[in-house]
């Protein structure tokens, strides 16, 4: 199981020092891989009065494809995952450039985990439509695909077409894996059609989290596929959590299947980064 790290980068700041210092110190502590989230705008809750989402215009979210530009020039090993970038209220063909470059820069480091969102006022301000957004993403991800394994594209949907047309440099790695975030019953189902991996969100040892990979488990098969060849990455948390809990939480993950598993240690209450660092360190201790 390969185990890695959410980028705290609702707490990290904004200074690039801070920045190379995490993704180095991960790289130095053997840490596999790095996930980052995904939020392009933040709405005023001075003005949503009855706002009820979990981040707003004051939460600091970098944007993940120019951070990786960065983060690839100033590491070596480290997979960068976007856990996940909200794909359809993102240009398709743009995003397949974005992608493509990092995979490039990075030499080839890049797992494109993708979801479908939930913020309407986010959708608004970029010009997409909130209500088609599921079947939508299933589309997209089919272009990526294409944009990333051909030269030249030509392709007729509902929401894109490209005639005749490509990216220049086509990424290392051809295609570039697509995770799915969410466990609702039809990403589950485009996810055993299209995916690469799953990040499902959720405790491992209950109930309702094993149902969800036994279905997409079923789904698979009926799509002609190994589920086997489905990655799950699992998510463990640094709030009041002790090494023991840790590893059993891992123990867990690793019964179910999960081929990774990432720490998140945002939310608790860590006055810095090196407070950050230390329970990175302390996680991979106790899970390794």
């Amino acid at each position: 199981m390969k185990i890695g790290a959410i980028f705290p980068q609702l707490e990290i700041g904004a200074d690039p020092g801070a920045i190379r210092e995490y993704v180095q110190a991960l790289e130095d502590m053997g840490y596999d891989h790095v996930g980052i989230y995904d939020h392009v705008l933040g709405a005023d809750p001075g003005h949503y009065t009855d706002w009820r989402g979990p981040y707003t215009s004051r939460s600091l979210f970098h944007e993940p494809m120019v951070l990786y530009g960065y983060v690839a020039a100033v590491t070596t090993r480290l997979e960068l995952a976007t856990e996940i970038i909200i794909l359809p209220q993102r240009q398709t063909a743009l995003l397949a450039k974005q992608a493509a470059e990092v995979d490039v820069l990075s030499g080839g480091r890049l797992r494109l985990g993708i979801g479908i969102g939930w913020n309407q006022v986010e959708y608004e301000g970029l010009g997409q439509d909130f209500r088609s957004r599921g079947r939508r993403s299933e589309e997209q991800v089919r272009l990526l695909k294409a944009l990333w394994t051909q030269e030249v594209v030509t392709f007729e949907g509902r929401w894109d077409r490209v005639t005749a047309a490509g990216i220049n440099p086509l990424p290392v790695q051809r295609p570039i894996p697509v995770w799915f975030g969410g466990g609702e019953e039809p990403v589950l189902k485009r996810l055993a059609r299209l995916g690469d991996g799953w990040f499902p969100q959720g405790r491992p040892e209950t109930p309702e989290m094993q149902g969800r990979v036994q279905r997409m488990r079923e789904y698979a098969w009926e799509a002609g596929r190994d589920p086997a060849s489905i990655g799950i990455e699992g998510r463990a948390g640094a709030a009041n959590a002790t090494p023991e809990e840790w590893a059993r939480t891992a123990a867990a993950w690793r019964e179910l299947g999960a081929t990774h598993l990432s720490l998140n240690t945002m939310g608790a209450g860590f006055k810095g980064l090196p407070q950050h660092l230390d329970a990175l360190r302390r996680f991979k201790e106790a899970v390794s």
